[in-house]
């Protein structure tokens, strides 16, 4: 909790020293367009990015397997798509190279084995694929089926 309280007050004083930097070097009018062409540009290419990571994903489903990196990297699309939305060039830094698909590609990986290690620590246990009724543990009951209704038409 304190992390994030330390990022709500740092992020906005880094960002608007910046911007005051890149503001008297280039011009006020320049610096807000410029802000304004990162957040349109990265929008566009976080709806790219995020539909093929959705196609990927329910590729990945149809053929049973779990979607991890997936939904790894559609998280992390999403906050490269936050980081492009809020004005600064810090934060559009964070967004772009977010938007670098090796780069996201590795630091989903690295989210993928950090959660599926937490959870083994946890004791939980993973089961992937699509669940049949042939995958159901317990006791198989054997039976005949008689249909009573095709024997009663038969003794008429």
């Amino acid at each position: 909790m304190r992390f994030a309280l330390l990022l709500f007050i740092l992020v906005p004083i880094v960002e608007m020293t910046v911007l005051i930097q890149v503001g008297s070097k280039i011009g006020s009018l320049a610096t807000v367009g410029l802000v304004f062409l990162t957040a349109i540009v990265g929008v566009a290419l976080i709806r790219k990015q995020g539909l093929a990571t959705s196609l990927k994903a329910q590729e990945k489903m149809g053929r049973g397997e779990l979607p991890a990196a997936e939904v790894a990297e559609g998280v992390m699309l999403m906050f490269a798509g936050l980081c492009l939305l809020i004005p600064g060039f810090v934060t559009d830094a964070m967004g772009a190279l977010l938007l670098v698909p090796p780069l996201r590609k590795l630091f989903a990986a690295g989210l993928v084995v950090k959660f599926v290690s937490s959870m083994m620590a946890r004791g939980s246990q993973w089961r992937g694929g699509p669940r049949r009724p042939s995958d159901r543990e317990g006791d198989i009951i054997e039976g005949e089926f008689v249909d009573d209704d095709k024997d009663l038409i038969d003794k008429k």
